[in-house]
């Protein structure tokens, strides 16, 4: 039976990261990145294991103001929208979220690590990357946005129908509505093309129930901070930028932008996937993974 090592803290100023490690995975460093204001339980174990057999030492974390990791206080606005367009953070800064994953590597161990981040963590993956090359072999951006993008720019990459239809849905209050609201999201960004896994998805958020989807003043706080860093075209990395062809969320449109800003990125779109990753893509994904890092190995 697959299992993770023990909930383990590394800490950046006042911030404190929960992580753990796929117990018994050993190999390349492959450091996995959620998205906007989601734990690191929703990494499905399955891919983690794929990961293994791909010669990865697998570890997860949550970002500040996700899962069990420390939450901020409530400085900023509630509506992620308003945040999202907004040009100022008032909680912390975009290299404050990218000092967080380097401050895990330290607890780790890993002088240097594959990356790979999905939705928002794609996008701190890209940071990373560029705020810190000699910590990074390869990364892979997954249904994501170009790092660079922010204000009305990022208009263009969104699809809003699920989004708007997520903010008008009321849940009740207490641990049955966060388990719900967390299942509703789950299923806006299942694939299409594949069957949603009712049982496995309720199992990964039961784990631990996460607030991500009914904390707006967390999502607001995380997608309102604000990158002062290097442009996209300076990432010098060996780089996979995955996008899901029905992703309801964003538009394919944003992995090909991300992919044409970095030299020698290689672009998979995948039919009828949605904003996830599918349990029957997990062997192809993870040979993916692997290959971009042979090839990094290779450099």
């Amino acid at each position: 039976m697959t299992t993770w090592t023990p909930t383990q803290r590394a800490r950046n100023g006042d911030v404190e990261i929960a992580y753990d490690r796929l117990a018994g995975s050993d190999g390349m460093p492959l450091l996995l990145v959620m998205g906007l204001a989601t734990s690191r339980f929703w990494w499905p174990t399955g891919l983690c294991e794929e990961f293994t057999r791909e010669g990865f030492a697998v570890a997860r974390y949550d970002q500040r103001d996700a899962g069990e990791s420390t939450r901020l206080p409530d400085v900023a606005g509630s509506n992620p929208f308003r945040a999202l367009f907004a040009k100022k953070g008032d909680a912390y800064t975009a290299e404050d979220m990218v000092d967080d994953a380097v401050a895990v590597l330290d607890e780790l161990g890993w002088a240097r690590a594959h990356v790979f981040g999905h939705s928002m963590g794609g996008v701190v993956a890209q940071r990373l990357a560029l705020r810190h090359p000699d910590r990074v072999l390869s990364v892979v951006s997954s249904a994501a946005l170009p790092s660079d993008v922010s204000g009305l720019r990022v208009a263009r990459y969104l699809r809003v129908g699920l989004l708007a239809r997520l903010a008008r849905t009321t849940f009740p209050d207490g641990r049955d509505g966060d388990i719900e609201a967390s299942l509703a999201v789950a299923r806006g960004v299942a694939s299409p093309a594949y069957p949603f896994d009712e049982t496995a998805a309720r199992e990964w958020i039961e784990r631990a129930v996460d607030t991500g989807p009914r904390d707006t003043k967390a999502q607001s706080r995380q997608i309102g901070a604000q990158w002062h860093g290097p442009k996209l075209r300076d990432l010098h990395r060996p780089t996979l930028v995955l996008h899901g062809e029905a992703d309801p969320i964003l538009r394919v449109a944003a992995g090909r932008a991300t992919a044409d800003a970095v030299d020698g990125a290689r672009l998979v779109t995948l039919p009828g996937v949605g904003h996830d990753l599918p349990a029957a893509l997990w062997p192809t994904v993870a040979r993916e993974v692997g290959d971009l890092a042979r090839q990094a190995a290779a450099v």
